[in-house]
């Protein structure tokens, strides 16, 4: 229960010296306690970027306001001399320029630490499942519980590209899949329970692999009919898999499903979307872009922007299509991942898009006067006369903005909070 002796004051209003109290989980924010005393600057800047109205305070473990000194005319002014003036008076652009980067870093961190957090958990989850299966169930079921719960917690939801995969494919893979199977179903509108359900099916979807020959783990253009038919074999040991974890009857039913495919071209059973259920209509349609963007060999991997084109453009028919036209929505024409240029002729990269926003992505921007791990992500909902022109792979830039941007060989997506108050803008250098 809140403190009773704690009040509550809006964020614009923080100053250095008030002792907070932050009503958020512990992966919800970047600070190591939810209850301290602010010291800086910085961790103001980052506060205001949580997206909260308010906080509360305790005035009885608070520093007591500045006061203001009123000079004296007993004496004359002394001669000037040099003055220390602090940064925020001698230059406000680079006081707030040097905010934002912290915040957007401290974001970066937190998204980072949480996508870790929720990796070891999957990776504990495989690794448990044949030994122990109704701990690994159990491990599996509290993992979306509480992802759904935060994602329930964002009023707008953000999906952000992170650093290279940590872990192995698989992880990387299930997690991937989770995650954007769940924004999806939140923007679906399903609710809570279903979401579960989704989680849970998503994370373990493709758990029966390791039941299969190495060989033929991983679809593969050169395939016989004998390899296809051991490889579709996954699919009836994940369920079994599903099964023996102690999963719900749901969840092993969009399991089953996850390869089969709106027009009947799918297998095991060659299911027409009618008899589908919702769940594995998501789950099919995700499980097959993370595949295009992050094939096991690494040459034939599409960018997010390839990937979601080609899946409209050649193979909408294998898809629902109110699940397909949601997908679109959520992620925008240009996905986090994304290489593009603008329409001033600069290349960037999409960072993070705004479930709510995904026409106006924030990206990074090449800019050869600022290092790259210095330069803030420009959000496009911001600069009314920018755009994005076109898509490009990673090949076709410049050696440059390459190494500037570098891009990622394997897409790795986490949610966030979105950023609502728009203060991420192209600064000056």
């Amino acid at each position: 229960m809140p403190d009773p002796t704690s009040y509550s004051i809006p964020v614009a209003d923080l100053r250095i010296g008030l002792y907070i109290h932050l009503d958020l989980g512990w992966m919800d924010h970047p600070f190591p306690l939810s209850s301290f005393k602010i010291t800086s600057e910085q961790q103001i800047a980052t506060l205001r970027g949580l997206g909260l109205a308010s906080v509360r305070y305790a005035p009885d473990k608070s520093d007591p306001p500045p006061t203001v000194e009123v000079p004296t005319q007993q004496h004359p002014e002394p001669p000037a001399q040099e003055a220390t003036v602090p940064l925020a008076e001698a230059d406000p652009l680079k006081a707030q320029r040097a905010a934002l980067l912290s915040a957007q870093r401290l974001a970066e961190n937190q998204c980072e630490r949480q996508y870790q957090a929720s990796a070891r958990a999957v990776k504990a989850v495989f690794e448990q499942h044949h030994a122990m299966p109704q701990q690994a169930g159990l491990a599996c079921s509290h993992l979306i519980s509480d992802m759904v719960h935060r994602l329930h917690g964002h009023e707008e939801s953000a999906l952000r590209l992170l650093g290279e995969g940590h872990g192995d494919r698989a992880t990387g893979h299930a997690l991937n899949v989770t995650v954007l199977s769940l924004l999806l179903g939140q923007a679906l509108q399903l609710d809570a329970a279903s979401l579960g359900i989704l989680g849970q099916a998503a994370m373990v979807h493709d758990i029966g692999k390791s039941e299969l020959p190495e060989r033929v783990r991983f679809r593969d253009e050169s395939f016989t009919p004998t390899h296809f038919k051991l490889y579709q074999e996954h699919v009836s040991h994940s369920v079994l898999k599903a099964r023996q974890m102690g999963l719900p009857p749901a969840a092993l039913l969009a399991i089953s499903q996850h390869h089969e495919m709106a027009d009947g071209t799918g297998f095991p059973l060659g299911l027409k979307v009618d008899k589908m259920s919702p769940v594995a209509r998501i789950l099919a349609l995700i499980n097959r872009y993370d595949g295009l963007c992050n094939p096991p060999n690494p040459l034939k991997a599409l960018t997010p922007h390839e990937a979601l084109s080609l899946i409209f453009s050649s193979m909408k028919e294998r898809f629902d299509k109110v699940t397909l036209n949601a997908f679109i929505r959520l992620m925008g024409v240009y996905p986090p991942g994304s290489v593009v240029q603008l329409t001033d002729e600069r290349y960037a990269l999409v960072m993070s898009v705004n479930a709510s926003r995904p026409l106006k992505p924030r990206i990074l921007v090449h800019d050869s006067a600022v290092a790259s791990e210095d330069a803030i992500f420009l959000d496009l909902q911001t600069a009314n006369a920018l755009g994005i022109q076109r898509s490009l792979r990673p090949d076709q830039l410049p050696r440059h903005a390459l190494n500037y941007l570098c891009p990622r060989q394997r897409i790795c997506y986490y949610f966030e909070r979105a950023v609502t108050d728009c203060t991420s803008t192209e600064m000056p250098a």
